[in-house]
């Protein structure tokens, strides 16, 4: 028998609440603070991937407005610096303590033969925590999930439209509805009143659906943008499954929750539809 890899928990106790009952509370409060009387169908969506304190409240905006499908795809950028550019784990299960999530095997073979530079490996997932913090919301709204998690560290325009396209269509002959989440923050590390400029600039491009118009506009206004690849392949990919319109759900800084207005994160979370 071949063992299953398991991926176990890297940043539970520090970005969200390691205990099972705190953590599950404290989703479900983020997510009521978001809860709209009709969730929609979405094709794909930006959500933050800082500690919950901090922008779990526009994570949960987010994803209190979906219907969340029995697939979810999350792309996030490579914090770490470890592995391949284009990393995807194909199979096996993550673990939150709020128990373990499947990688949907059949989908993520079939979106490594569209795109053969996708790597499997494992090193690139091991330590970062942009997709993790985003499973326990998921799980919470749908229990059974599965999804495909790929780490990317490369920030050339080709390659992430390349991924994009690649993407689409392997959702395009998926039999059922899938929900691409990018996971991102915003500017980091300048003032509120710079940061807020920069993101309204980056938000107006993803409100546009248009990956290649936030490409440039993050080189041209230096918007540190950690997530900018997995937004320019997010949006790639649903403007290729025919998406039609963007909301901006939430928005905050991190000097919202910290009171530093001097030095902050900003948080946007967006769902495309």
């Amino acid at each position: 028998m071949t063992a299953i890899a398991i991926r176990s928990p890297a940043v539970a106790g520090r970005f969200y609440p390691i205990d099972p009952a705190t953590l599950k509370e404290e989703v479900r409060t983020l997510l009521s603070q978001g809860r709209s009387s009709k969730q929609i169908c979405a094709l794909g969506c930006i959500v933050p991937h800082a500690g919950y304190v901090y922008s779990g409240h526009v994570a949960g905006a987010v994803f209190a407005k979906l219907e969340i499908p029995e697939l979810c795809i999350i792309l996030c950028p490579n914090h770490t610096g470890m592995g391949r550019p284009l990393a995807i784990m194909s199979e096996g299960i993550w673990e939150t303590p709020l128990g373990s999530v499947s990688i949907d095997e059949n989908f993520a073979a079939n979106l490594k033969q569209r795109l053969p530079a996708l790597e499997e490996d494992s090193a690139a997932h091991r330590a970062e925590h942009a997709i993790e913090v985003e499973l326990p919301f998921l799980q919470t709204l749908r229990p059974g999930i599965k999804f495909v998690p790929i780490a990317l560290g490369t920030r050339h325009f080709e390659t992430l439209h390349q991924l994009g396209i690649a993407l689409a269509d392997a959702i395009a002959a998926y039999h059922g509805p899938a929900l691409i989440v990018a996971s991102s923050d915003m500017n980091h590390y300048e003032s509120d009143e710079i940061t807020r400029v920069k993101d309204q600039s980056a938000i107006e491009q993803m409100l546009a659906l248009n990956p290649r118009g936030l490409y440039e506009t993050a080189a041209l206004q230096h918007i540190s943008m950690c997530g900018l690849g997995p937004a320019v392949t997010m949006l790639t990919a649903t403007k290729h499954l025919g998406a039609s319109s963007a909301e901006l759900v939430k928005y905050a800084t991190s000097g919202d929750i910290s009171g530093d207005r001097n030095m902050v994160v900003g948080y946007a979370g967006v769902t495309i539809s």
